[in-house]
């Protein structure tokens, strides 16, 4: 019997290909099925043996651990060379959509701690 592996939700391309490529590898059997046109369902990836779960599974789970291991020495590299922009260069390149994200912030905290207040008196 058929079982889902890995859901392609807002997955990058790159992600995607090293997974088929990783199931190709361990020679696992296995079928993708495409988003659906109404973005109700957005693909996934599917192992045609449910006895091939551990072992797809095992392999898997280390190649997201390997990517979120690159993923964060990218990221601490792009801060470290000041690459990665800060609150305070935000706020110098696109002052107006700051402002607007820090006052719906705000209004949603208004509404939140005073809304009930009101509605109950």
């Amino acid at each position: 019997m058929s079982k889902r592996l890995f859901n392609l939700r807002n997955v990058p391309a790159d992600e995607a290909d090293d997974v088929r490529a990783l199931l190709d590898e361990a020679h696992l059997a296995w079928y993708e099925t495409p988003p659906s046109p109404w973005g109700i369902s957005h693909g996934a990836v599917w192992l045609k043996h449910s006895e091939d779960w551990s072992k797809a599974k095992q392999l898997l789970d280390d190649y997201q651990r390997q990517r979120g291991e690159a993923a964060r020495l990218a990221h601490a590299q792009a801060v470290s060379e000041g690459r990665e922009p800060t609150f305070a260069q935000l706020l110098r390149q696109r002052p107006v959509f700051v402002l607007a994200t820090l006052a719906a912030m705000v209004l949603i905290v208004v509404l939140t701690l005073a809304l009930p207040w009101f509605l109950l008196r």
